[in-house]
Parts: structure tokens; sequence; C-alpha cells
């Protein structure tokens, strides 16, 4: 009876493990973001949308990763995923360019020669160390069983007129750096009949060295964005806002769409690639996962419409009991309209769920347009706290970085990597703190510089300033400040609350990603994304997740800093940095659903806490149907 017990369970594990899958590798443009922290998208989000018969999409990007940082970091995750049969979608090149078309650690090495320090380490050459990192990773794809795609890189929304120019389509040759034995030459060009300094042309002849599938994403939205007219309105409908490089949820869906179609085209997957032609919404699904009674909960939702019929007409969304949508999640109403022409809709909307009873909510959301009408099931399930000793660690960082600790927990003491602290002050005597604080201008922050000294000439003199590399768009990988907490050996912690204030000062151009992780990062949830912080004016940055830090497990929250801008000198300013929740013994859930709720489904969540409908490959905490919770892996 044993062995068919665990004959079964093997047979199911095996089944189970065995799903069909696209592995996505890429940098920002691809990774995914937390809807409710930003209204930047990555295309990857969205390419799952268009997968039926049984395929799903894990999502791997990360932003600032150029190729090097895709093998020695993402494929090293994604790698151990990966099966025969898996598909590969290698993506990148926005972050090779880091260093005008020269190799990051070559320029590490030069530097270190001459007594000097050098700290951008991404960025590679096009025709070498590029196609070098990218061959690794088809590589080894291949040696798996799976089947490698090199997507050339997204462009970037860089106009001349009514065209995009050279170097948005990633193409370097109107100005780019060499290193040389003897210095580095600035500034060169090569005719547009030279591809040398082209990131996507080498990416199309890496793909055909090895053999394997390419799709052509920098022509495909080259001639998306053309179809534009200009800059200004090509950025309006598919940006986020923030420049020329990230999407907003229209630009992300149909990029993701043009990889679909673009592999379809090919016969790549083409059975299991479907593309709309009328009236769809994703996700087809609103489960909102769990969260605590009071707590209100978004979800974002786009209406897709392709070859509507009429051509002219309406769509109107429409909120079920407890539920209210907006188009803009400043006002909230139980039905919105949206006028469509061309027969073509794409608009995001969001619904919000209050969680005032205990147990399961359920409702829907219905998306109607004619005599055509969509049903979209929105659930969530209030949960309880409860069972263990309370949890607070508490950096006020206004004289030191020592941790105040309520509650049986280890610290894990503030670090830096990439950052130096500069001292304990205020701001600036104009400080404005957020009602409600109690604070005013005299109260001290810990400020926070880039660890990149550079000599320069002021007044005569040889200083030293702290400078922020000039041109970065996103997060630097190897720069972050980093607080954490774990629990104490048989304990879990069930993390209920993670906040902090932020901001910079010395200039508006200080930006930052707040993220934590319950992997070392091999995965994060972002909970803040500030681009351009108003300087002296912080910002209350609070996630109140369902989060189980297992014995064994650590929580860490890191902050990721870069500036718009080349600037000196300038200042991270952070205070009241706050981890708290709940110690419970291993051997509980420590969250319970209230005992009048019905009978819960079996639910998935990875271990960082987020729900899924079905098992994820990798390491699943399982609730079963009794409340019981298994640590499973698939």
């Amino acid at each position: 009876m044993k062995k068919t017990l665990l004959f079964l369970l093997m047979t199911i594990i095996t089944v189970l493990g065995s799903a069909k899958k696209v592995h996505t590798l890429g940098d920002s443009t691809m990774a995914p973001y937390d809807e409710s922290a930003t209204v930047t998208r990555g295309w990857g989000m969205y390419f799952g949308n268009f997968l039926t018969n049984g395929w799903t999409s894990i999502n791997y990007a990360k932003g600032g990763r150029d190729s090097r940082g895709g093998y020695n970091e993402l494929w090293q995750t994604a790698k151990n995923n990966v099966e025969a049969g898996d598909y590969v979608i290698i993506t990148f090149g926005h972050n090779d360019e880091k260093n005008q078309g020269m190799d990051g650690m070559e320029l590490q090495a030069y530097y270190q020669g001459l007594g000097q320090t050098w700290t951008e380490t991404r960025g590679t050459i096009p025709s070498t160390t590029y196609k070098e990192w990218l061959g690794k990773i088809v590589d080894e794809a291949k040696a798996l069983g799976a089947i490698p795609i090199v997507c050339s890189p997204v462009c970037r929304s860089y106009f001349t007129g009514s065209t995009i120019r050279r170097n948005g389509r990633h193409d370097l040759g109107d100005s780019f750096s060499i290193l040389t034995s003897t210095g580095i030459l600035e500034k060169q060009t090569v005719p547009t009949t030279d591809h040398s300094m082209d990131y996507a042309y080498h990416s199309q002849k890496l793909a055909e060295e090895k053999g394997v599938y390419f799709i052509d994403l920098t022509t495909a939205t080259k001639e998306l964005y053309e179809s534009y007219g200009t800059q200004a309105k090509c950025e309006a409908q598919l940006f986020d806002g923030q420049g020329s490089t990230h999407f907003n949820t229209t630009g992300a869906l149909l990029v993701a769409r043009e990889c679909a179609r673009l592999m379809k085209a090919q016969g790549i997957l083409a059975d299991d690639i479907v593309l709309p032609t009328d009236l769809s919404v994703s996700p087809a699904t609103g489960d909102m996962g769990e969260a605590y009674k009071g707590q209100t909960l978004t979800k974002e939702f786009t209406v897709n419409g392709f070859g509507l019929s009429p051509e002219e007409g309406t769509v109107t969304i429409s909120a079920g009991e407890g539920i209210e949508v907006s188009f803009d999640k400043t006002e909230w109403n139980t039905e919105l309209t949206v006028d469509y022409t061309s027969s073509t809709l794409i608009k995001t909307f969001y619904a919000r769920v209050t969680l005032t009873s205990d147990g399961d909510f359920s409702s829907k959301v219905t998306v109607s347009q004619g005599d055509k009408s969509i049903e979209i099931p929105v659930t969530a399930t209030a949960v309880v706290l409860e069972g263990g000793a309370e949890v607070k660690a508490y950096w006020r960082l206004e004289s030191n970085d020592d941790c105040v600790l309520t509650g049986p927990a280890n610290i894990i003491p503030e670090t830096y990597k990439g950052m130096l602290l500069q001292r304990y002050s205020n701001p600036n005597k104009n400080t404005v703190w957020p009602d409600g604080t109690g604070y005013d201008a005299t109260r001290k922050m810990q400020r926070n510089l880039v660890n990149n000294p550079v000599e320069t000439v002021k007044d005569g003199a040889t200083v030293t300033v702290y400078r922020w590399p000039a041109n970065e768009i996103d997060d630097d990988p190897e720069r972050y400040i980093e607080f954490g907490v774990k629990p104490n050996e048989g304990n879990d912690l069930k993390i209920n609350n993670i906040s902090l204030y932020i901001c910079g000062c010395g200039g508006n151009g200080m930006c930052a990603h707040v993220y934590y992780s319950t992997d070392n990062f091999v995965t994060r949830t972002t909970i803040y994304e500030g681009k351009k912080m108003v300087a002296n004016n912080p910002v209350f940055v609070q996630a109140q997740p369902v989060l189980t830090v297992k014995d064994g497990e650590q929580l860490l929250v890191r902050i990721y800093p870069w500036y718009n801008g080349s600037a000196d000198d300038k200042t991270l300013c952070l205070s009241d940095v706050t981890i708290s929740g709940m110690a419970v013994d291993a051997e509980t859930t420590g969250i319970t659903v209230p005992a009048d709720s019905e009978t819960q489904k079996k639910k998935y969540y990875t271990v960082s806490g987020r729900q899924f409908g079905t098992p994820q490959p990798g390491v699943n905490i399982v609730r079963m149907s009794d409340g019981t919770v298994r640590k499973v892996i698939f």
C-alpha cells in the first residue's frame, strides 16, 4: 500500500513538474513590476496571455541586467527549472550599452592598472563579449534539451523627425568609445553600412551562428513606434512617462503581442499561440489572494479589442457587489465606459476590494460591448494573524544604525554595497515631512552617498567628490542598502508590515526602487518606485504583505538608488525603517482563515508569499483544503 501511494505521489509530481514552459530572460523592458508600486510594465508580464494548450510563461527578467548579468544571475536561476522541450526567450542590449560600446569588466581592469576605481562593470562589446554571453545561455539551454529564441532588444523611443534614429535601434555607430592599449578613444563613428557597433545586428548573427530562432523585436518596435508619427505621441501611448525606454501597460502588451505574432509567423509554437481578434480581458480572472481584514486590494486589468465590430463603439465595465472600478486609481465608480475607434481598443482599468468581513470574498466584473460580454471572477480571502508573539525591528536612523528589536527574532544589520554613509543630519532646513508624522525640519535622517570617489579640481584645489554615474535609467544590481530580519530557530515569522521614509537631498534627480525578498533576491517584490524624488520631501513607503519567513530563511529589504543625470555628492536619505509581524512556532501556520468562512480550496504560494492557482516550478508552500500547510517541490 505504501509503495502504491509513493508511486502515485511521484507520478503526480512528475506530471506537475513536466508542465510546458516558456522561460523569459531579459532586462527592465521585459521585467515584472508590482502594479501597486509603479505604472511601469515589462512586456514579459503579458507574453503568457497569448499562450494556450497548457503552456505557461515564467519571467526571470530584472532591471539593470546586461547579457553578462543575464548569464551569471538570471540564467543560473532559470536553468534549474528548464526541462527538455521548454522554450527560452533571451533578450538583452539596453544595459550592454552602459559604457558606450566598451566592456565594463575590461574597463575596470584598465582603471585598476592605473590605480583608479571603476564601478560600472556592466556593458559589453557588440561583436565580442555581447555575443559570447548570449551564446553561453543559448548553448546551455540547448544542452538541457530546450529551444532557445534570441530576440533583439526593443527600441528606445529616440526620434529624429518621424523615425527612430540609429542609437534608438541599439546601433552606436554614430558615437561610441573604444578601449585601446594606450587609452580610451571617445566619440568614434562608423558609416551606417557598418554594423560593428549594432547590438541588434549581432544578436541576429549569434542566432544564425548557433542555428537557433531569431525574433527581430528591434525592427518590430521601430515600426510600432513610428506608426504614432512623433516621439511625443508614441510616448504618450506606449511609455510610462519617465523617459524613452520603459513601457506602460499598453506598450508592454503590444510588444508581447508582437513577439507572439512573430513567433507564430515563423512556426514557433504556432498551434499554441492565440492572437485575439475580438474583445478580451487580461487577466481572465481576478484572484487577489490573501490580505488582512480591513485592507484594500487593487488589481489591474486590460481590455483588448482587435477587429471589433462595429468600427466605432463603446465598451462598458460594470463592477459587481463589493467592487469598485477606476481608470486612474483616483476616481472610483461601479461602472465605467470607454469609447473606441478603428475597431481597436486597449484600455487599462483597476478593480478594488476592501475586505470588510472575515473569510472569502467573491464577486465579478463584467465587460460588455454590444451583445458580447465577458465576466471576470474576482476573489480574495481575509486572514487573521494570531497565535504568536509580536515582533518589531525598528531602525530610527537619526544618529546611528542601531536597531531596536521587540519580540523573538534576529536582526540582519544594515549593510551597504556600492554605497556608503555620509552622515546623520536633517536633509535641509526646509524639509517637508508628511502630515501626521509629528516631525519637523530638525528631524535628522541617515544620508548616504554612492561609493564612487572621483578627484576633481574646484576653485584651484583638488577635492574628492562622490559621483553618481550619468545617464542611468534603472537601478544597478551592485548598488544597494540592505536591512533584514530572520526567525529564531524553531520559529517562523509572519510579516505584515514593511515601511520606511525615503527622499533625496541636493537635487530632484534621486531615484530608487525598494524591494523585499525571502530567497536572497533570486526573486523579489517591489514595494516602491521613486523617479526624480522631490528633494527634502520624505516619502512614506509601506507594504502590508501576507508573508511567511520560514525557519532557516531571512527577509531582506533593499533600497537600490540611482540618479537621473550626472551629479556629485547627492545623498539618499532614509529613516524609520520598520519590519514587523508575529513569531509563531514553525509547526503552525500562524495565519488562519476565520472559522465561519467556507472551506478553502487548495492554494499554492512561492516562498516569498505570492499566491498562484496552480503549482509553480521549484518550492511551493501549499495550503490544503483542511487548512494545513505543507512545503512541496514540483
